[in-house]
């Protein structure tokens, strides 16, 4: 029993360090522990951290440190995905040493010797191709491409000239700072793939998230079926039932056959228990994803809408704080005009209500199959757009 209590709290702090890490900036989790925790992972462990560094080494550590650290998280470098690689290589190959004895079994056929070698072999190739594809690389000799690909929306991209390339900034594309190229409908910097997530690489990206969220649940669920073909070959319900007396139903038998799996296939468990979670991440991250796809948004648009329309509800919010000091002094100085009766004044808008409500006009969102067709097929890769531009 101590080992399943030792697991379980393993998955509830697993779980619980994951969404405060992900989550904790949402709304929801406002006030809440969440975001306390949230807030500690991001700011509050780092800043601890170089205090430790700077308390044993002194300064010259701490400056090491953030060298390091730079280079790590500022510069292009291949330690995401070099660990990538280690974490899919040594998985499978615990899983082939502890579960492939099994195979074939009661409900595993043999046959997934080959599609789990097949499954692993596509992830790479995604892999390879989202980090090694051109992600839309804005230049002198192109840059007339992605603007006509890309109208202004005149709200958050407007006609300006790059800083850093010196080159008129197509709509949608943004400088990459880690990069340090302009990259057209630019999403982000993904620093397993050690690449930017872009016009031409988004496809990819995409099947990368939804190959690899199904690999692991087929992972999940093949390593399920071999323990359950174990319980069926070695007669554990019937031995439990009929020599130990146990009843025959569900919440009588589960804390025996857990004990038994635990006992016998604890490496099995913890695969499973490591393959679901990384599935219900990459779940999330997929469906993240896959809405902005369908709405033809990026993430770095989903930042530009928020600020602007922050900017805006800041915006009306002065002017209607203006107009009604403007009605207040009129009052005082006995310009207003006759009072209105106080069922009309208690029924009337305040003038923050009457601003009425900020919308977002994404001039680039034309329905789902366009949109979606623009994810599998870049405009500025077609030959249609190619020839209208020829002409």
């Amino acid at each position: 029993m101590a080992v399943q209590w030792v697991l379980a709290v393993h998955v509830v702090v697993t779980m619980l360090v994951v969404v405060s890490l992900l989550c904790g900036h949402w709304p929801i989790f406002s006030g809440t522990f969440v975001e306390k925790i949230h807030y500690f992972l991001t700011f509050g462990a780092y800043d601890y951290f170089l205090r430790f560094v700077v308390a044993v080494f002194g300064s010259r550590g701490r400056n090491c440190f953030v060298t390091v650290e730079h280079y790590c998280c500022e510069r292009p470098n291949p330690i995401l995905q070099i660990l990538y690689l280690v974490i899919l290589g040594v998985t499978y190959y615990i899983i082939g040493k502890s579960s492939f004895r099994y195979i074939p079994s009661f409900y595993v056929s043999e046959l997934h010797w080959y599609t789990s070698m097949i499954a692993v072999g596509v992830g790479v190739l995604l892999f390879l191709l989202t980090s090694f594809s051109d992600p839309g690389i804005v230049t002198a000799e192109n840059v007339s491409k992605y603007i006509s690909a890309y109208p202004y929306d005149e709200i958050i991209y407007v006609e300006k000239e790059c800083s850093s390339c010196k080159i008129l900034k197509p709509a949608r594309s943004k400088h990459c700072g880690i990069c340090n190229r302009c990259v057209a409908r630019f999403d982000h910097h993904c620093g397993w793939m050690n690449n930017c997530i872009g016009e031409k690489n988004t496809r990819y990206f995409m099947a990368f998230l939804l190959w690899h969220f199904l690999i692991c649940l087929y992972g999940a669920v093949v390593l399920g079926l071999i323990l359950a073909g174990q319980l069926k070959e070695h007669n554990i319900i019937y031995i439990l039932t009929v020599y130990y007396g146990v009843e025959h139903s569900f919440s009588r038998l589960s804390p025996h056959v857990v004990q038994w799996l635990l006992g016998s296939y604890n490496t099995q468990i913890l695969l499973i228990m490591f393959l679901a979670i990384i599935s219900l991440l990459l779940a999330g991250f997929f469906g993240y994803h896959a809405h902005l796809c369908l709405t033809n948004t990026t993430t770095n648009e989903t930042f530009k809408w928020q600020d602007y329309i922050s900017w805006k509800r800041k915006l009306n919010e002065a002017k209607a704080s203006a107009a009604a000091l403007k009605a207040s002094i009129q009052t005082i100085t006995g310009e207003a005009q006759a009072p209105e009766s106080k069922w009309r004044a208690f029924f009337r808008k305040s003038p923050l209500q009457s601003e009425g409500v900020i919308v977002k006009n994404n001039l680039y969102d034309r329905g789902i199959i366009s949109n979606v067709c623009e994810i599998i097929f870049p405009p500025s890769a077609r030959r249609s757009f190619s020839h209208r531009k020829s002409e």
